[in-house]
């Protein structure tokens, strides 16, 4: 029976309650074959996006470059600038990177590729990852630095309050400039499945890494940070020039004040690590735990550890061993901007292309007193 006729047989019939009844049940019945036709077109809709979407995600890491729709005009142009230099650019892209054009020769990164590089230096440089890292546009970063602070005191009810007062200093961290360069197979830069942004950016982060990581721990200061190894940090005498005590590690933790050691971690090279790994308690228990949970460090003494191969050796007259909060003691400012020059001269008749990079990046103690130095005897 159509909608029609059950339509003119209620008007006919009102008083009709089996007939009502019918059209009810067939305008439903109707409103849901359209709603089930609208549903299944939303899903279907629905599913075809979530198979581009895996299309996508299935797409191999380092491989394949998305569509120039897809990326911003600056970020493309980079890439092409990477590949084949500024023969290879389109004229909107040239003027793109001009914008960006550095005074000294070359052309600063897009902020994603420097953001991709400084995400790999963390994981090269373990220091980064337990110390405060800011930002910079300056040559240089000045913090405060409370020097005194003011004399509390008992007084009676009568008697005259002396004036109390703090005072401050400064602490300057300069900006210093690093420099590297690495050289790029010109076969590779001219395979379009290869992400060239991403292999360069690697190469990049394990060269800025290495190099800062070792600045960081033991740098003089001499157009590098200084490193927080040369800085005045109270130490701790271990009591033997070459043989860890398992003592000394636990004076030297508690030698911290509460404020500093409860948020405190060790620092310390592979070699070290293996020697205290065997270290037990008067009670045969070792004072390493391995971790139990993934994503959570193993620790020592109930702090966690940070292994970075530029501590020194368990040696005499050595300091192996730091411990402290590392984000209070040190900080680390990164100037935002990478700049990149192109050469294809210099290695091309072994088929490369060498790129040259320039950043800035400034690190130095800021609060040694949160940190304690475990020291070897002297032979």
């Amino acid at each position: 029976m159509d909608r029609e006729f059950i339509l003119e047989t209620r008007e006919a019939s009102e008083d009709d309650p089996l007939a009502e009844a019918t059209a009810v049940v067939e305008e439903l019945r109707t409103g849901f074959t359209e709603y089930r036709a609208d549903a299944e077109a939303t899903l279907a809709e629905m599913r075809q996006q979530i198979a581009d979407l895996e299309t996508r995600m299935a797409r191999p890491r380092g491989q394949g470059t998305p569509s120039n729709d897809e990326v911003p005009l600056e970020r493309r142009a980079f890439t092409n600038f990477l590949r084949g230099g500024r023969e290879a650019m389109e004229a909107e892209e040239v003027r793109a990177l001009i914008v960006g054009d550095d005074t000294k020769g070359g052309y600063l990164a897009p902020a994603e590729f420097v953001a991709e590089v400084i995400k790999g230096i963390v994981e090269v440089s373990p220091i980064r990852q337990a110390v405060r890292v800011g930002s910079t546009s300056s040559g240089s970063v000045i913090l405060p630095k409370l020097t005194s602070r003011p004399t509390a005191h008992w007084v009676g009810e009568d008697e005259e309050r002396q004036e109390t007062t703090q005072t401050y200093g400064q602490i300057e961290i300069p900006v210093h400039e690093a420099a590297c360069f690495i050289d790029v197979s010109q076969r590779l830069l001219e395979d379009s499945a290869i992400n060239v942004e991403s292999e360069v950016a690697t190469e990049l982060s394990t060269e800025f890494g290495r190099l800062e990581s070792s600045a960081f721990v033991n740098g003089d200061g001499v157009k590098k940070p200084l490193g927080i190894m040369n800085a005045v940090v109270p130490q701790y005498l271990n009591g033997h020039a070459t043989t860890l005590s398992a003592d000394a590690l636990v004076k030297l933790m508690y030698d911290l004040p509460a404020l500093y050691r409860n948020t405190g971690s060790w620092l310390m090279n592979g070699t070290s690590l293996g020697i205290v790994r065997t270290l037990k308690d008067a009670n045969g228990n070792y004072l390493w735990q391995p971790s139990i949970q993934a994503g959570q460090p193993s620790t020592l003494l109930g702090r966690p550890v940070i292994e970075d191969p530029e501590m020194p050796d368990i040696e005499a007259n050595a300091f192996p061993i730091l411990y402290g909060d590392f984000a209070r003691a040190y900080r680390i400012y990164d100037r935002v901007q990478l700049s990149i020059l192109r050469d294809p001269y210099t290695v091309a008749t072994k088929g490369l292309v060498r790129f040259h990079a320039r950043r800035r990046v400034g690190g130095g103690p800021v609060l040694t007193e949160s940190l304690r130095k475990l020291k070897m005897a002297t032979a």
